[in-house]
C-alpha cells in the first residue's frame, strides 16, 4: 500500500495534519522513546501520530529497540520497514543521500509486505501486541539488565586471566584496548562486514575464554598452561582418571555437559557481541564518542602507567598478550623436534662397550623404583613433613639396624603434577623429556637408558613391575625389559583404589613371588613404579602382613573401610594429609621388603618421579625437586658415589645437593663404571638374606 494509505488509517486525531499525510519525500520522524511514553509521533509536517496506530505493528519500533536483535543498516527484517526507524539510523549515523533512498525503498516494500499479511480490515488501525507492548517498562528493563550483562560479559572474556589464583577483582577493573579497537572497527563498517566481524570476533573471545579455563585445568594439575599442539592426548588420560573416580556413568555425563558448556559459551558469546554491535550502530554517535574517550583514556594510562593496583595497569593488552603467549608456544613446540634431535645425538655412553658399563655393579641386584608423586613438598611443607619426616627417620635406623646403608639428595623433575612417564624418561634415558612428542621421539629412538645398559651388558635379567599399565606397553622394549609385569598379570583379583590398580603392598609381594624370589636365578635388574600415592589419595590401602597378601581380595574390605575422595577433595587440608599417609604407606612398604626380603647383594635406587598436584603444594611456582636415595648393604657401593655429597639418611637434608632428573644417568653410569670396577661378591641366588633385626642374622636363598 502507499504512504499516504497507511496515514489514512491512523486516527485523525488532527484533522489538519491528518488530510496532509506524509509523503516519500516527507518521511515521519519519531524515536522509540516517544512511542514508548505514549507520545505523539511528530512527523516532518508537524502531524501527531498516536501510539496506538503503530502498537504492536513490528517488533521493530518497540522501546525494545535496543535489545540488539536488528541491523537498521541492513533493512532486512519488518522492524526495518518503518519509515521512522530508517530515519533515525540515517540521522545518527550521517548517512549519505543514497542511504536514504534506499531507506525509502525498504520503506514501500516493508509497508506492502505488511498490508498484505496484515490480519486487520483494511482502513483500520493494527490492534493486539506481544507482551514488550503491554508491558512497555518491564520490556525496557529486561532489555537494558540483558545490554548491561553483554557487556560485562565482553569484559570478562577480554580481562579473564588463565590461573585461578589471579581471578580477583582487581585484574577485571581495568580499560582492554581489545575491545577498544574492536568497537572502532565495528562502528567504521557498512553492515554486511561488520556482521562477519561481530561474529568472528564473539567466537574469538569464545575461544579465549575456553583456552582460558583449560589453562586453568593445566595450571591446577601441571603447573604450567595447556599446549594446545602436545597436550590432546593428555584429554584421554582425563577420561581414564574420571573414569577410576567417578565410574563409567558419571564420566560419560562430565563428557557430554563438557561438551554442552564448550558450545554454549561459543554461541552465547556470539550472540553477546552481536548485540553490543547493534547497540552501538543505532546510537552511533553516542557510540563514536564512548570510543574516542575510552581510546584517550588507555593512551594516557599505558603512557604514564596508571595502576590502581601495584602490578595491575590500567590500559590492559591481556587478550593481545595471551594470544601472543599461546603463538609462541606453538612455534617453540613445532621447533623443539629439531631441537631435542640435536640433544639425543650427543650420547657420552652411545660407543661403551657393553663389558665396560656398570662394572662396579656386576653380581648385584638392582631395584629402580620411582614412588607416585614424592616430592620435597612431602618432606619439607610442614602439613605433610611431620607425618612423612618420622617414617623416614624410623625406617632409615630399621634399615642400619639390618646392615644396610642409605645415602639421599634431590633430583629436579622435568613435570610436576601429573606425566609421571615423562620423568620416567627422563631419569633413565639422561635426556629432558617435558612433554609428549620427545617421549614419542626417545622411545622410537635406540637411546641407551640405564635399564637397558644393565641389559646390553648380558649380565643381567631385567624386568618391570607396573601396576599401572592396564594395556599392551611397547616402550617395555626400548628400557630394555626382558619382562614386564602389569596390573593384567600380576594375580592381583582385588580392587582398585581409585587410580592406583594394585596397592604398592601387593606389588612389591608379587615381585618376590614373580621374578625376586625365584631360585638359581642370575643377577636381577628390575624397575618398580608403586603406584599406591597417585592422586586422589583415597580411599587408601593400609599395610598388612606379607603372608597376609594373597591373591589380594584382602583388601576388598580395606577398600570399604576408607574416605570417600568426594569428601576428602572438599578440603585442601584434607587431601594434604591423606597424601602424606599415602607417601608414609608407599615408602613403609618398599623399605620393609628390602629388610624382608633383600639380600647383601640388593641395591635399591629409589625416587619421586614429581610433585603433587598445587593443592597440596599450595602454589604453581612450588619447588620441582624430588628426593632420590640409594640403600645397599654392600659398602663399597655407596663408597663409589662418595663424592655426590648426599645426605646419610632416607631423608636428605635441605640443602643437599640438587641436580637435574636428566644428569643422574650419567653419573651413576659414571661411577659404577670401569674406574669403580671392582671383585664382584657371591651371586645373588646364592648369597645371605638379611633379617630385618640384625644385619648378623642371614640364611640361605
Amino acid at each position: 500500500m502507499s504512504l499516504s494509505r497507511s496515514s489514512d488509517q491512523l486516527p485523525k486525531t488532527d484533522e489538519t495534519n491528518t488530510q496532509e499525510g506524509p509523503t516519500a519525500d516527507a518521511l515521519p520522524q519519531y524515536t522509540p522513546d516517544d512511542t514508548a511514553e505514549g507520545q505523539n509521533t511528530v512527523t516532518s509536517d508537524g502531524s501527531g501520530v498516536p501510539q496506538d496506530a503503530t502498537a504492536g505493528a513490528t517488533t521493530g519500533d518497540h522501546p525494545d529497540d535496543t535489545d540488539g536483535v536488528r541491523d537498521d543498516d541492513a533493512g532486512e527484517e519488518p522492524g526495518n520497514h518503518l519509515p521512522g526507524n530508517h530515519l533515525e539510523a540515517d540521522v545518527e549515523g550521517g548517512a549519505t543521500a543514497s542511504d536514504g533512498k534506499a531507506a525509502r525503498a525498504d520503506t514501500a516494500a516493508g509497508d506492502a509486505t505488511s498490508d498484505a499479511t496484515s490480519d486487520e480490515p483494511p482502513g483500520q488501525p493494527a490492534t493486539g501486541g506481544g507482551w514488550r507492548d503491554k508491558h512497555p517498562g518491564a520490556a525496557r528493563a529486561v532489555s537494558s539488565g540483558t545490554t548491561t550483562l553483554a557487556t560485562v560479559l565482553v569484559l570478562f572474556a577480554l580481562l579473564m586471566p588463565n590461573r585461578l589464583e589471579l581471578l580477583t577483582l582487581s585484574r577485571f577493573i581495568r580499560i582492554p584496548v581489545e575491545g577498544i579497537l574492536v568497537a572502532a572497527l565495528l562502528l567504521i563498517l557498512p553492515p554486511r562486514p561488520r556482521r562477519v566481524v561481530a561474529v568472528v570476533s564473539g567466537l574469538i573471545l569464545g575461544l579465549l575464554t575456553i583456552l582460558n579455563c583449560v589453562d586453568m585445568g593445566f595450571y591446577s594439575v601441571l603447573s604450567r598452561p595447556f599446549d594446545p599442539v602436545l597436550d590432546w592426548t593428555l584429554f584421554g588420560d582425563g577420561e581414564s582418571f574420571l573414569k577410576d573416580s567417578i565410574g563409567q556413568a558419571g564420566t560419560i555425563g562430565a563428557v557430554i555437559g563438557l561438551a554442552v558448556l564448550v558450545i554454549a559459551v561459543l554461541v552465547l558469546m556470539v550472540l553477546t557481541v552481536v548485540r553490543l554491535s547493534n547497540l552501538m550502530v543505532r546510537h552511533r554517535a553516542t557510540a563514536t564518542r564512548t570510543t574516542v574517550m575510552f581510546g584517550t583514556v588507555w593512551m594516557t594510562c599505558a603512557t604514564l602507567g596508571v595502576q590502581f593496583f601495584a602490578g595491575m595497569p590500567i590500559a590492559s593488552r591481556s587478550a593481545t598478550q595471551r594470544v601472543q603467549d599461546r603463538a609462541d608456544r606453538v612455534s617453540t613446540t613445532l621447533k623443539d623436534e629439531k631441537v631435542f634431535a640435536k640433544q639425543a645425538a650427543h650420547d657420552a655412553f652411545a660407543k661403551t662397550p657393553a663389558s665396560q658399563l656398570l662394572t662396579g655393579l656386576r653380581g648385584k641386584d638392582v631395584i629402580f623404583t620411582f614412588i607416585e608423586s614424592y616430592g620435597r613438598s612431602a618432606v619439607e611443607d610442614p602439613a605433610m613433613a611431620p607425618g612423612v619426616d618420622a617414617v623416614l627417620t624410623k625406617q632409615t635406623t630399621a634399615l642400619k639396624k639390618a646392615g644396610f646403608a642409605t645415602r639421599s639428595g634431590w633430583l629436579t623433575s622435568p613435570v610436576t603434577g601429573a606425566g609421571s612417564w615423562l620423568a620416567h624418561t627422563t631419569f633413565l634415558s639422561g635426556l629432558w623429556v617435558q612433554n609428549q612428542q620427545r617421549y614419542r621421539n626417545v622411545t622410537s629412538s635406540n637411546r641407551l637408558t640405564l635399564t637397558s645398559a644393565f641389559k646390553q651388558t648380558g649380565a643381567w635379567q631385567t624386568v618391570g613391575m607396573m601396576p599401572g599399565v592396564t594395556r599392551a606397553w611397547p616402550e617395555g622394549k626400548f628400557f630394555g625389559l626382558n619382562k614386564v609385569y602389569d596390573s593384567r598379570n600380576m594375580g592381583y583379583t582385588g580392587p582398585k583404589f581409585s587410580w592406583s590398580p594394585v596397592p604398592d603392598q601387593y606389588t612389591l609381594k608379587a615381585f618376590e613371588q614373580l621374578s625376586y624370589g625365584k631360585k638359581n636365578r642370575g643377577p636381577l635388574m628390575a624397575e618398580i613404579v608403586l603406584a599406591t600415592s597417585h592422586n586422589p589419595w583415597s580411599p587408601l590401602p593400609y599395610t598388612i602382613g606379607w603372608n597376609q597378601v594373597g591373591n589380594g581380595s584382602v583388601y576388598t574390605a580395606q577398600k570399604k573401610q576408607g574416605t570417600d575422595p568426594e569428601q576428602v577433595w572438599k578440603s585442601a587440608a584434607s587431601v594434604r594429609h591423606e597424601y602424606g599417609k599415602a607417601i608414609q604407606y608407599s615408602v613403609t612398604n618398599l623399605t620393609d621388603f628390602m629388610m624382608k626380603y633383600a639380600n647383601k647383594n640388593t641395591v635399591l635406587v629409589f625416587l619421586g618421579d614429581h610433585q603433587p598436584v598445587t593443592t597440596v603444594t599450595g602454589s604453581i611456582t612450588a619447588s620441582r625437586d624430588v628426593p632420590v636415595a640409594i640403600v645397599a648393604h654392600d659398602k663399597s657401593v655407596l663408597d663409589k658415589i662418595s663424592s655426590w655429597g648426599w645426605t646419610d639418611s632416607l631423608q636428605p637434608a635441605h640443602n643437599a645437593p640438587v641436580w637435574r632428573m636428566d644428569t643422574f644417568r650419567n653419573r651413576f653410569l659414571t661411577a659404577y663404571g670401569p674406574q669403580a670396577a671392582s671383585t664382584p661378591s657371591a651371586s645373588p641366588s646364592t648369597s645371605a638374606s638379611v633379617s630385618p633385626s640384625t644385619s648378623s642374622s642371614v640364611k640361605s636363598k
